[in-house]
């Protein structure tokens, strides 16, 4: 298995590089959050805090409720693991405008970086060397539209893809294990969700 060359931070910039007030933005708990806040906050993110699983329910209600947004789901996959039954109900719903990424370093990065299941397992039971493969979960859900990101060379299309492919999209991205320093969102969830509701609907 070739080693994670991609950098989170910089990946999510150009991901929402030039975000409109037509981008939704879902962040999952942890390092999703502060790699969508150093892009630039705005009230059209809602990171999450605390809600591990959440974040592809919540994008799949607001690609529902707003079909003329394009919703996009950035989280990890540690999280991603916890709510892997989310992926089948986005396929029973096919939101057109959802995008799900999935930054995947292997580690579970909020509780010490113990390896998740994504990790290549050499010492399991069966010593198989593979780990989950979270685009071919996303596939056997029902999510047509899956694939893997590696390489530098493949970013420019994936941010195409997260920004305006037909949803809905499942791209599980490669990125490498890094310790950054925390750029967090304000940690009041009341004032983030009002923030956010004011934003989209005009009102608290």
């Amino acid at each position: 298995m070739t080693k994670a060359t991609l950098q989170r931070r910089p990946l999510v910039k150009q991901i929402l590089a030039n975000a409109d007030d037509n981008l939704l933005v879902i962040g999952g708990l942890g390092s999703s959050n502060w790699d969508i806040t150093e892009a630039g906050d705005r009230p059209l993110n809602m990171p999450m805090w605390g809600g591990m699983g959440a974040p592809v329910g919540m994008g799949l209600g607001l690609a529902l409720a707003q079909p003329s947004r394009r919703v996009l789901v950035i989280t990890g996959d540690g999280d991603m693991l916890m709510s892997l039954g989310s992926l089948a109900t986005v396929a029973t719903q096919q939101p057109d405008n959802l995008a799900i990424c999935v930054l995947d370093n292997e580690k579970f990065g909020e509780t010490g970086n113990q390896a998740t299941h994504t990790s290549p397992r050499n010492n399991g039971p069966t010593d198989s060397g593979a780990g989950t493969d979270l685009a071919m979960v996303a596939r056997g859900c029902g999510i047509a539209d899956t694939g893997t990101v590696r390489e530098a060379s493949q970013v420019a299309q994936l941010v195409k893809d997260l920004r305006a492919a037909k949803g809905p999209i499942f791209r599980l991205v490669k990125v490498m294990v890094e310790k950054l320093e925390f750029v967090m969102p304000p940690q009041d969830g009341a004032h983030l969700k009002d923030r956010f509701r004011q934003a989209l609907l005009g009102h608290p």
